[in-house]
């Protein structure tokens, strides 16, 4: 196979940030999908529907002249988000999900929630209102080994959760071990996930053996061989509860390679080639449209894209880095060679 279209996929998980960095990598994001789940974990953090409205604004100002990407917005959540805010979030057109970051748990979390059962009254309203809610799924205990994290969460807060509301629509994000996998899969059809590029790619050798290298470090952390293949077992198997939300997450070279790195890895540029290298590997490419374009927006509630795009066998060189103001934005996989090439209009 030399040519794979595809309807237009979605990226259902998305870091674009603002100011310099987001005039650089919006683009990227914008010339292969036709929407994305963008994050709420800025500085400032987006809290309200009139601040998520306001960054809505900046990313569609900051899009390439002609560009058809619709981004969709989202809440930061925490102890204070009141009843009204879920309610007009919930009545606001372009504001689909609100997002749970365990206090401490990856970029700009800090503000997140410590004691999931005080939240209990808000989750409530979100299942009354059918809110979505975005999960990043791990523990944040000091004591908590960081590859057993997600497990753990999963294991403990992820399972009350559901049961205390089943009817609340939930996304367990960037799920990276079978035990996730399994949860999901056991799961009501009120239950999904997204799983990242580098997920499917990599174990924890990537980031260790060798050498350590920043540019592979995200949070959740990658895992081991046999997680990477339960994902990549569920990304391929055609299940709706499974579907792209890349995490790409540009941070400045600097930041990534300075002797505290910060978490996350910028695939934006990209994603769809990359994901066609994971499905390729395990002969599914004919399970990628699924994944990709439509297992997202049904669960979304969203139509599908009605826009096709087109990616070819092309081996091409990844850039060794982006400029970004003066400074640069080191991609995953820099220098190396993929495969398949996104054929742009």
């Amino acid at each position: 196979m030399h040519k794979i279209t595809l309807i237009q996929p979605d990226d259902w998980h998305l870091h674009v940030r603002n100011g310099a960095i987001l005039n650089t990598v919006i683009a990227h994001t914008a010339q292969q999908f036709g929407r994305a789940i963008i994050m709420p974990n800025l500085n400032p953090l987006i809290l309200t529907v009139d601040q998520a409205l306001d960054y809505r604004a900046e990313i569609l100002n900051a899009l390439p002249s002609g560009s058809n990407f619709n981004p969709l917005m989202t809440l930061y959540l925490t102890k204070a988000l009141s009843a009204e805010e879920i309610k007009k979030a919930a009545n606001a057109e372009h504001i689909h999900a609100v997002k749970l970051y365990p206090a401490g748990a990856t970029t700009n979390s800090d503000s997140g929630v410590s004691d999931l059962k005080g939240i209990y009254p808000i989750l409530k309203m979100m299942e009354e209102v059918d809110l979505p809610l975005l999960i990043h799924g791990e523990v944040t205990h000091q004591e908590s080994d960081i590859f057993d994290r997600e497990k753990e969460f999963v294991d403990s807060s992820l399972t009350d959760i559901v049961n205390n509301f089943p009817n609340l629509r939930i996304v367990v994000e960037h799920v990276t071990t079978k035990e996730a996998v399994d949860f999901v899969l056991a799961a009501s059809d009120k239950v999904a996930a997204t799983i990242t590029p580098q997920h499917l790619l990599f174990n924890r050798n990537a980031i260790l053996a060798g050498g350590i290298r920043p540019h592979h470090y995200c949070l959740p952390i990658i895992k081991r061989e046999h997680h990477r293949l339960a994902l990549v077992e569920a990304a391929t198997s055609g299940n709706p509860k499974f579907f792209l939300g890349t995490d790409s997450a540009p941070h400045l070279t600097g930041d990534k390679e300075s002797s505290c790195g910060c978490a996350g890895c910028y695939s934006a540029y990209g994603a769809l080639e990359l994901y066609a290298e994971a499905f390729e590997a395990v002969d599914a490419l004919d399970k990628l449209e699924g994944f990709a374009s439509f297992f997202g927006a049904d669960f979304y509630q969203l139509p599908r894209n009605t826009r096709s795009i087109t990616l070819q066998k092309q081996p091409w060189e990844v850039p060794a880095s982006y400029p970004v103001a003066g400074h640069t934005i080191t991609p995953l996989k820099a220098n190396e060679i993929l495969n398949w090439k996104l054929l742009l209009n």
